[in-house]
């Protein structure tokens, strides 16, 4: 699974609204209304990059009152303590 943090400024006036409209796309899985340089954080959960782009141009960027988005690709990081832990991407 691939995670990646959308950040997301939104019109003023709807932030609540496309709050609710990013959150029912397939592959979102939480979205939280924020205080500071952004309005919006969505967390998308994919299976390939490909579907990255699709989640995030194809919809997220196209509800109303998106203005812009910024996306970052998350990687686990681990304490140094976890001798089992391992990075890889996907499954």
């Amino acid at each position: 699974m691939i995670n990646a943090i959308v950040l997301i400024d939104a019109e003023a006036n709807r932030i609540p609204e496309t709050a609710q409209a990013v959150a029912d796309i397939a592959g979102v899985s939480e979205v939280y209304s924020c205080a500071g340089d952004v309005d919006l954080i969505a967390i998308v959960k994919v299976r390939d990059h490909e579907r990255i782009a699709e989640v995030v141009t194809g919809a997220i960027n196209k509800v109303e009152g998106v203005v812009r988005t910024t996306t970052h690709i998350a990687f686990r990081s681990y304490a140094s303590a976890d001798v089992e832990a391992a990075f890889s991407i996907g499954e």
